[in-house]
């Protein structure tokens, strides 16, 4: 499962949607507005995607992901919008038969997501700053 939207997110679905009565873990992570962007304290990021690219790049990982470390369940969702600090922008679960391919999963997940997937941010300064 995989998702783009503008609505808060939410583990609870997607640890439902990872859970398995083979998997030993199901990982959680989440994504969070920081207060210091590339260029300085911010207020909000504002993200955009393209949203069809965007879904199909995050099943290509899915994908890669069980060919690397075997039989898992991945669901992710990622927000767009302008999101202030402090809000998630982005809710990983991944479920594996042992927790060691879960973590390393997750890890993977989020690194191949920035590389990949056409998902941009841009900061929204502190009132008063220049960004």
């Amino acid at each position: 499962m995989f998702d783009i939207r503008e609505e808060a997110l939410e583990l609870d679905p997607l640890i439902a949607e990872v859970s398995d009565p083979g998997h030993g873990a199901v990982v959680t992570f989440l994504g969070v507005v920081r207060e210091r962007g590339a260029e300085g304290p911010v207020s909000a990021l504002e993200y955009t995607a393209y949203r069809e690219m965007a879904l199909a790049k995050m099943r290509q990982i899915g994908d890669e992901l069980c060919q690397e470390f075997g039989p898992l369940k991945v669901a992710a969702v990622h927000r767009v919008g302008v999101l202030e600090v402090g809000v998630p922008s982005l809710a990983l679960a991944i479920g594996a038969p042992h927790r060691k391919e879960a973590w390393s999963a997750a890890a993977r997940f989020v690194d191949r997501l920035k590389e990949i997937v056409p998902i941009w941010k841009k900061d929204v300064p502190l009132e008063g700053g220049s960004v």
